[in-house]
């Protein structure tokens, strides 16, 4: 069988039998399921092995801790045991915080989270945050590869400056990905999975255009085939 798509399935379900069905529908055609704030704090840390399975499949524990560095750091510490892939946490809490994550769970991706894709420049303005959203998400990710963080999550928009940013060796992953037709739902800087693709990243986070359609499985296979037609460009 091929290689898995480097996609996150974002498993924002209602119920932890829904979640684990999606993500067994999905694990044969993706690298990596998703698992959010809403999910983890309705089931506790115990969701994490029952997403996971016999399947082995990589875990996102999308968090996004954001709060001074001994609570991020011990925050860490704790979801370690569980093992998860990949962790977020805000870029904006600061580069001890980042430091302290990092530290805090050693066998552990660090994703820093510059600027959530629902946000654009007006409402950037609003909250007192100067400068243009690039501009924004650019002085995050150095702060942040300097603090120590694996990874940059960044909207797709933003890809090809991160990258030309922090260089080669960082994990670039996308929300606000969406196929062509989708709806853009609450996120305001999208594009489709071929354009982030193109553009630079290394893990593209697609929720609602899988776990919505009829057929969950059909649907991530479908954007695995489209993504591994651009594999012998991106060599």
């Amino acid at each position: 069988m091929s290689n898995p798509a480097p996609v996150a399935v974002a498993l924002d379900a209602p119920d932890l039998e829904t979640a684990a069905r999606w993500a067994a529908l999905v694990t044969p055609h993706v690298s990596t399921v998703k698992i959010g704030l809403e999910l983890y704090l309705r089931y506790g840390p115990d969701v994490v092995a029952s997403i996971r399975g016999a399947s082995g499949v990589r875990i996102f524990l999308d968090l996004k801790l954001h709060d001074i560095p001994a609570t991020v750091g011990a925050a860490a510490r704790t979801v370690a045991r569980l093992r998860p892939d990949l962790l977020t946490v805000h870029a904006s809490g600061g580069a001890d915080a980042l430091r302290a994550a990092a530290e805090g769970a050693p066998g552990t991706r660090i994703a820093a989270v510059t600027l959530l894709t629902s946000l654009n420049e007006e409402q950037l303005g609003r909250i007192g945050m100067t400068g243009s959203v690039q501009d924004t998400v650019l002085r995050l990710s150095a702060l942040a590869v300097e603090a120590g963080a694996h990874g940059i999550v960044c909207s797709p928009r933003e890809v090809s400056a991160v990258r030309a940013e922090v260089g080669p060796g960082i994990m670039l992953i996308t929300p606000g990905v969406r196929p062509a037709g989708s709806a853009a739902y609450d996120q305001a800087r999208v594009a489709t999975p071929e354009e982030a693709i193109k553009a630079g990243a290394d893990l593209l986070v697609i929720g609602r255009p899988i776990t919505s359609a009829p057929d969950p499985g059909a649907a991530a296979a479908t954007i695995a085939a489209s993504l591994r037609r651009l594999t012998p460009a991106r060599k």
